[in-house]
Parts: structure tokens; C-alpha cells; sequence
């Protein structure tokens, strides 16, 4: 049975960014906001800060502050981004003016689905959604619970990433050539463009949590 790389540490160490992060109360939301968009404009059309700089006439230091949200640029300095990156100036606001969703569904309030595949015995529950949203990322939650023993499982393929995690049986779980014996308490993190699905039902019932995410455009 295969056994995932324990590199855990090795990545929390290298992560991007702190999703535990707490905001202080000095941080200028607006600023930050403005700086993101800048950013994510340049990086879309493929501009590096020494480009921007040229373009705008602009120091590199002062992008740099810009976009990390450290000075609050004037509209003459916003006009100039806006010009340089083809943009509509007021698109530099859209993120502070947004309102950020959040989804609450309580306990055995998740709405059954049907999944290609999908048999009696194995229940998919999605315990909640958003629609298009800033991040430019779809999450979809499911709750999947296994009841019965079956010679024939179905198998998954599609975009994204998706993370299971084991709440309760045992199930052995394929992910393209490898078999993972998963337990309560275990993750398994994977591209789910591979075919994957359990492979067999050591312990049952079992459920898991199952997460998926994809770019909006898929």
C-alpha cells in the first residue's frame, strides 16, 4: 500500500502566504486592496516592476510600495498605473468594494447530489458553495458517506485539487497506479485530473470529507 511523502513541515515552511495571519489594526484596507489589484493587472499581462516602472515613469520603489499596500498613491499616480496597464482606474477599487460571501449550513442541512458514478449506498452531500468570487477560485465541500460493500466503485476524474480527509471506517483509496489505506485522522491531498476513487471498502460505514477546488474558468 503507498505511502504519502511525510514533507508536511517542508511545505508549511515554504508556504506563499500566512492563512492565520492576523491584521493589524495600523493596516490600510484600502491601500492593501489598491496594491493587490496593481499587481494582479501587471502579472495578468505579463510585466515585470521594471516595465511598469518604465511605462509610468514611476520608481521601482515606489511600485513595490504600491503594491504591497505601504503608501497611499495619489489619483495622478492611480491615472498613470490605470493608463500604463489599460485598465479603468476604478477597477483599482473593485476588491474594497466588494462584499465578501460566507455560507453557513447547519448539521444534516447539506443538499444531496448525484455524482457520475454515484450509487445507492454512496451518498454525496455538498455542505455549501459560492458563486464567482475575487479569489478566482471554486470550492466545493462534499460529505461523502459509503454504506454498502460493492464489487464496482466509481472512478473520478475532472480539474482541480481535492483533498479527503477520514472521519470515521477504512477505506483504500486509488489515485492513478497508487492505493492509499486511508484511517481516521488521514489526509490525502491530490491533482484530481488522475483517475481516483476508492478502491476498496476495508471498514464501513465510512465517511469522509471531501474537498475540491478549481479556477473559475474551468
Amino acid at each position: 500500500m503507498a505511502k504519502p511523502k511525510d514533507d508536511t513541515d517542508a511545505v508549511a515552511n515554504n508556504l506563499s502566504q500566512d492563512p492565520h495571519r492576523v491584521r493589524e489594526g495600523s493596516e490600510k484596507v484600502l491601500e492593501v486592496a489598491i496594491g493587490r489589484e496593481v499587481r494582479s493587472f501587471r502579472r495578468q499581462q505579463g510585466i515585470t516592476v521594471a516595465d511598469l516602472a518604465n511605462l509610468t515613469g514611476l520608481s521601482i520603489g515606489m511600485l513595490s510600495k504600491i503594491e504591497n499596500g505601504n503608501t497611499s498613491p495619489s489619483l495622478t499616480t492611480l491615472q498613470l498605473l490605470a493608463n500604463a496597464l489599460s485598465v479603468p482606474i476604478t477597477s483599482f477599487f473593485r476588491r474594497f468594494e466588494e462584499t465578501r460571501e460566507a455560507v453557513h449550513t447547519k448539521a444534516g442541512e447539506g443538499a444531496e447530489t448525484e455524482r457520475a458514478g454515484t450509487r445507492a449506498g454512496h451518498q454525496y452531500q455538498l455542505l455549501g458553495h459560492l458563486g464567482a468570487n475575487a479569489s478566482g477560485v471554486m470550492v466545493e465541500p462534499y460529505m461523502i458517506t459509503l454504506t454498502e460493500e460493492s464489487d464496482v466503485f466509481p472512478t473520478f476524474q475532472h480539474d482541480g485539487i481535492e483533498m479527503l480527509y477520514m472521519l470515521e471506517g477504512e477505506v483504500d483509496y486509488r489515485h492513478g497506479d497508487k492505493v492509499f489505506a486511508l484511517k481516521p485522522g488521514d489526509t490525502l491531498f491530490f491533482d484530481a485530473d488522475a483517475p481516483h476513487g476508492p478502491e476498496s471498502l476495508v471498514k464501513l460505514p465510512a465517511r469522509y470529507l471531501s474537498v475540491i477546488s478549481y479556477p473559475q474558468s474551468s
